[in-house]
């Protein structure tokens, strides 16, 4: 008995310790093949008809710890098909729905259970890009019509340099979502480059990245300093293949924005933020940076009336530089990190205000000197 044990120990040797290849993503394979069409549109119907079982299934399997010696190439192949797999699934637990940001906080709520952690899709998001590599944004599906292709494919660590190369060429050859035209020197991108520049900066910013990756004939001028890069508009619509997704427009995004409590969190954030930055009382620096709007808006129709009844427009410019300016004038007596173009501003406002004055006694003088 001792002899057999001995033999069976010497056996267990020889078994590879489990390593990220187990992670099994062929069910995720099948079911992009099966249920994303060429255009890059899921078959939401069909997956929620005949294959609910079978992403349950492989969702689970990524819902325990993965395997402790996961090389990076393996961990980054699992989160990604990790985060398209999840969101379709959300998608399918609200379906029929026009977009994504008619659920109930799509992103930002842990909900989902990946390698034992509970996280959320931006925290997943996070893990990615984390590990400096910008091509996963070319990736990352949010089940919106204007996210980049959804490979019809899972992605593997030992295929995943070149899915990722494949489906960023792929994204920015879509003149859906990207436009380039060299005869102009101009490009139109997605705002997914503005929403994450600095995952672009760090690594040679978003021009290199554009010129490695963009269709051949538009590389060479995207180098070019001189080039005109504007963004796109980003379609929320859900990538149904139905095309249920197609008449959700711009207002129901910013309305379900606010239904949700976004719009309030982002402005909450701003405003907050703007004291933070420059170590001030953030409710003092907002509420005159707010204030100052209207007043500023006023005083720019004051401007506009007087131009067009070719009465002076120094008095309205200059109260529409004090309302521009007026936030930044607490800055200057109680704040920090006072940006260079603040003192600019102010002294340009500073001499326009004399000459003007200088030039108001001249005039004065000389009406005196002629009576």
């Amino acid at each position: 008995m001792t002899a057999l044990r001995q033999l069976l120990g010497a056996l267990l040797l020889l078994v590879p310790v489990a390593g990220g290849a187990d992670l099994d993503h062929s069910a995720w394979n099948r079911l992009a093949q099966t249920y994303v069409t060429a255009e890059s549109h899921v078959d939401y119907r069909g997956l929620k008809d005949n294959a609910m079982e079978e992403l349950a299934a492989y969702l689970a399997q990524l819902e325990k710890p993965w395997p402790a010696d996961m090389q990076s190439q393996e961990t980054k192949a699992a989160l990604i098909n990790a985060y398209n797999a999840l969101t379709i699934r959300w998608i399918l637990s609200h379906y029929p729905v026009e977009s994504i940001w008619k659920t109930d906080n799509p992103f930002q709520e842990p909900r989902h259970t990946v390698n034992g952690e509970t996280l959320s899709l931006d925290q997943i998001e996070t893990r990615l890009r984390e590990m400096d590599d910008p091509r996963i944004h070319a990736v990352l599906v949010c089940a919106a019509r204007s996210c980049p292709p959804l490979r019809r494919e899972a992605y593997v660590a030992g295929r995943i340099d070149e899915q990722l190369d494949d489906n960023t060429r792929s994204w920015l050859a879509n003149p859906q979502l990207n436009v380039f035209n060299p005869g102009a020197r101009a490009a139109r991108i997605s705002p997914i480059f503005e929403w994450y520049a600095s995952d672009f900066e760090t690594n040679g910013g978003p021009r290199e990245f554009l010129a490695r990756h963009a269709p051949p004939g538009a590389q060479a001028f995207l180098r070019e300093a001189d080039t005109s890069i504007e963004y796109e508009t980003y379609h929320w619509g859900l990538n149904d293949a139905s095309g249920i997704g197609e008449k959700y427009s711009q207002v129901s995004f910013y309305w379900d924005l606010a239904r949700g409590g976004y719009l309030y969190g982002t402005v909450k954030d701003w405003f907050l933020g703007l004291g933070r930055e420059y170590g001030v009382d953030p409710i003092i620096f907002g509420s005159i940076y707010v204030g100052a709007i209207p007043f500023f808006s006023l005083s720019i129709a004051w401007l506009i009336r007087n131009v067009r009844r070719g009465r002076s427009p120094v008095a309205p410019a200059l109260c529409a530089s004090f309302c521009f300016i007026s936030a930044y004038l607490y800055l200057l007596v109680a704040g920090k990190n006072i940006p260079a173009w603040v003192y600019l501003f102010v002294a340009a406002m500073a001499a326009f205000g004399v000459y003007s004055t200088l030039k108001k006694v001249r005039a004065r003088l000389r009406e005196g000197d002629r009576a």
